[in-house]
C-alpha cells in the first residue's frame, strides 16, 4: 500500500476494490478507509490540501495597478486599525505590516465565553519603476489601505509602446 492511499483526497475511488473470495482484511481496510473519508470530509478539511492556501491565511489579499503616472496598490486590512498598520519604502520595495489582536468576551449569569484571535503579518512588493517618495501617500478607509506611489519623471521617459505585427 502507498502512502497516498491513506490521504483521502488523493485516494482514487475504491482503489482497493475486491474480488470475490479475496482475504476478508481486503473488505475490512475498504471500510476503514470509507470510514476515515466521511471523517475528513465531515470536517472540510481542504485548506490542508494546499500549501498556499495555508500562507495565505495571514497575508492580505493585494491589488497592484499601473498607471502611466503612478502604482496604485490596494490591500484588504479588514478587522485592522490604522494604528496597528505600518507602510515602509524602500528604493525599489513597498512592505505592508500590521497586527491584529482580537478579544470577544462573552459574559452571562451562568456561564462566561472568552475568544482570542492574534495574527501578524508582513507583506513586500516589489516596484518596477522608481518612485517619487516624497509624494507617496496612503490612506485607510473601511478596511482598505490604499498606497499611492507617483513615479518619476525618468520612469515615465522609459516607457516605449512597441508595435506587435502579424505573420
Amino acid at each position: 500500500m502507498l502512502f497516498g492511499d491513506l490521504v483521502p483526497w488523493n485516494r482514487k475511488k475504491d482503489s482497493l476494490v475486491t474480488q470475490a473470495g479475496e482475504a476478508p482484511i481486503y473488505a475490512l481496510q475498504k471500510e476503514v478507509n470509507r470510514l476515515f473519508d466521511e471523517f475528513w470530509n465531515s470536517f472540510d478539511l481542504t485548506p490542508f490540501r494546499s500549501i498556499e492556501h495555508l500562507a495565505g491565511a495571514r497575508m492580505p489579499k493585494v491589488d497592484i495597478t499601473e498607471t502611466d503616472d503612478e502604482i496604485i496598490v490596494s490591500a484588504e486590512l479588514p478587522g485592522l486599525d490604522e494604528k496597528n498598520i505600518e507602510v515602509l519604502l524602500s528604493r525599489d520595495t513597498l512592505t505592508i505590516k500590521g497586527e491584529k489582536k482580537e478579544e470577544i468576551e462573552d459574559k452571562k449569569k451562568n456561564y462566561r465565553h472568552v475568544e482570542r484571535s492574534y495574527g501578524a503579518f508582513q507583506r513586500t512588493i516589489a516596484l518596477p519603476s522608481e518612485i517619487e517618495t516624497e509624494k507617496v501617500s496612503a490612506t485607510f478607509k473601511k478596511g482598505v489601505l490604499v498606497v499611492t506611489l507617483p513615479k518619476t519623471m525618468e520612469a515615465k521617459k522609459e516607457v516605449k509602446k512597441i508595435a506587435v505585427k502579424t505573420d
